[in-house]
Order: C-alpha cells, then sequence, then structure tokens
C-alpha cells in the first residue's frame, strides 16, 4: 500500500472518531420549533375536539337534512366535513389506543421528570 493512501485512510478514521460529538447535537434550538409545538397543542387540545365534533355533526346534518344544495354549499360542506374529521383524527385514533408519532417527547418527558415539573407545565 502507498503511504498516500495509509494517509488519507488515517485521515478518515480521524474524521469518524470525531464526527459523533459533532452529529449528536439534535438541532434543538431552531426558531420555528416553539410556534409549531404551540400549534401542535392547539390543534390536539379539548377545544379542537368540541370543534371538529360540532364541525361534523353540522355537516352531517346539512348534508342528511338540508335538502337540495347547490354545488358550491355541497361542497363547502365536504370542506367542513373533512376538516372537523382532520382535526379530530388525533382524538379518533386515541380512542383505539393508539398514539401518533411524536419525535422527541419522551427525551422532553424526561428532561422535565428530572427537573420535577409535571407534563402540563
Amino acid at each position: 500500500m502507498s503511504h498516500k493512501f495509509l494517509g488519507l485512510l488515517g485521515l478518515l478514521v480521524a474524521l469518524l472518531m470525531m464526527s459523533p460529538p459533532a452529529l449528536a447535537g439534535g438541532g434543538g434550538g431552531l426558531p420555528w420549533e416553539g410556534p409549531l409545538e404551540q400549534i401542535q397543542e392547539s390543534i390536539t387540545g379539548p377545544v379542537a375536539g368540541a370543534i371538529a365534533l360540532a364541525a361534523v355533526a353540522i355537516a352531517g346534518g346539512m348534508l342528511i337534512f338540508g335538502g337540495e344544495l347547490n354545488d358550491f354549499a355541497r361542497r363547502l360542506v365536504y370542506i367542513v366535513l373533512v376538516a372537523g374529521i382532520l382535526l379530530g383524527a388525533t382524538q379518533i385514533v386515541g380512542l383505539f389506543g393508539a398514539g401518533g408519532a411524536s419525535i422527541g417527547v419522551a427525551e422532553r418527558l424526561d428532561a422535565q421528570q428530572a427537573r420535577g415539573e409535571t407534563a402540563h407545565d
């Protein structure tokens, strides 16, 4: 083997040994994470569940008992129905005992428990 190849191999090994601390940062302080977490909490909260239930009930009632609706009104009712189902999807999935994919929630809960905080602080 040539000395050039061994030098490159040594450099590659040195870079790989230094990379785990650099890659383990997690990227946790991005400016848009706070607002996105607030939106997630708003969409999955009890108020969103009540709004979704009301939207599905009203839209379903309009489709069943609304008589003849023109094309625009029918499409608008369908949009409200789908939006209500999408807002209530997390509660629907929660009824079956399954949870959504939440990245980093376990780490955050462990950190909160270590500080003595509750999950709703």
